[in-house]
């Protein structure tokens, strides 16, 4: 009986009326004086109010997949790589797992089966989301991820052709399943590209969450999870060894909401030879430990400097500024951190580039970010190149078409929930 199912949803709802039920019948005989029947009392209102709160648990968790299993909820997970076979579609197409290095293998199909609007029929028509587990081969993590891939990555005019990517990272404790059924990355992507607004992209939807329970952000931990080394060395290597994606940084990009952004704006900053362009919707500019992360930066002498270096503001000012580009989302009413946003703007300065989604009213919410998604995914592809690179002849993965170049990189900054077409360059 697995967290995510509904068999558990039902059993602890089933258990809680039962004992709301025992609670009212059995009450007449805990209502004498003494010691007993007070302890008596006690012990049946926590017992029913425990229950109570772990039947909404699960519902909470089935309906968000904070833990996808039990191992997760008390901090269980998988470390070492396992051997996988490749798999194929049912036209003897790819799909884009891939046996080398045992990087990627096919993931379980439980919460993806939940996802609604996802593509179906033939895969070079509509395109295909796969579930798969991503192995860290550096820092042993393995992560769940939701890959799109477009309908030209299985047509045999691009079978030799690489495509751009885009990570997208959910938020503290949100899964993958939240980037595909609340966000809806991939369907929006796919409803993009088929109407020509966006070119051909593949998108991981993966939790940088890589030690549930706790928040590591995209942190190295000293003497703790490696989750910055996974998200910039181990997932790009892993991808690469499976799928027909870019191998330069310019056609790698990196988004997220909440604390997902926060870490694509690190991420893109800290690691320009790995991803070159980053979408925030409502980040944070500074990583700080709080109770769901613990200690992030160790202690002694070099604490003080990996502080700093994952402070955003401080890199800006203290720094040699990267070549990224960056697109921030923060509405201007019902988000706190607006103010926040006006500032990292104002800091950042050539040959960084930054372009913003500003809309008068919003919160810190999917709708929000809904809103959002659209605008930054055309945004971010624009500044993606599509990449020029091919898969040899003899090799299994692609096609060639026709390079796209990379257009200029200019600052947008938009007052509603969508970037304006015209681009003016930050000076």
């Amino acid at each position: 009986m697995g967290l995510t199912s509904e068999t558990t949803v039902y059993v602890t709802a089933a258990l809680a009326a039962v004992c709301v039920g025992l609670l009212v019948w059995l009450w007449p005989r805990f209502a004498a004086r003494g010691l007993r029947q007070v302890l008596g009392r006690l012990a049946a209102i926590g017992v029913t109010q425990a229950v109570i709160i772990a039947a909404f648990a699960c519902w909470l968790n089935s309906s968000y997949q904070f833990f996808g299993s039990w191992g997760e909820l008390f901090g269980h997970v998988e470390t070492a790589p396992v051997g996988v076979t490749q798999a194929s579609g049912g036209d003897g197409t790819v799909t884009g797992v891939a046996v080398k290095g045992a990087l990627v293998q096919p993931g379980s199909d439980e919460q993806l089966s939940r996802v609604s609007g996802l593509p179906s029929g033939p895969a070079s028509v509509n395109g295909r989301v796969e579930s798969v587990k991503v192995i860290g081969r550096r820092t042993g993590v393995v992560d769940p991820a939701f890959v799109y891939l477009p309908p030209q990555y299985f047509q045999k005019a691009y079978r030799r052709q690489r495509f751009p990517v885009i990570v997208a990272l959910s938020g503290y404790p949100g899964s993958i399943f939240n980037l595909a059924q609340y966000l809806r990355v991939s369907q929006t992507a796919g409803q993009l590209q088929k109407s020509g607004q966006m070119q051909p992209t593949v998108l991981v939807m993966i939790r940088p969450t890589i030690a549930p329970p706790r928040d590591t952000e995209c942190v190295n931990v000293p003497g703790g999870p490696q989750t910055e080394t996974f998200l910039a060395k181990d997932l790009p290597d892993a991808l690469k060894s499976a799928y027909r994606v870019g191998h330069d940084a310019s056609a790698w990009g990196v988004m997220g909401y909440s604390s997902g952004a926060s870490c694509a704006l690190q991420l893109t900053m800290r690691n320009p030879h790995v991803y070159t362009t980053a979408g925030a919707l409502s980040p944070d500019y500074r990583v700080k430990d709080d109770p769901t992360t613990g200690n992030l930066f160790g202690s002694g002498l070099g604490r003080v400097n990996r502080v700093n270096g994952h402070d955003l503001m401080w890199r800006l000012k203290h720094l040699p500024v990267p070549q990224v580009s960056v697109l921030v989302a923060e509405s201007k009413h019902g988000e706190r951190g607006y103010p926040q946003t006006q500032a990292f703007i104002r800091a950042v300065r050539a040959p960084m580039r930054v372009a913003s989604i500003l809309p008068e009213h919003g919160s810190h919410n999917f709708p929000t970010w809904v809103r959002e998604l659209p605008a930054t995914l055309k945004w971010m592809n624009q500044q993606l190149t599509f990449p020029q690179d091919v898969v040899p002849r003899h090799h299994k993965k692609g096609t060639v078409e026709a390079a796209r170049p990379k257009p200029d990189h200019g600052t947008l900054r938009a007052e509603g929930t969508e970037p304006t077409p015209t681009a003016t360059r930050r000076r």
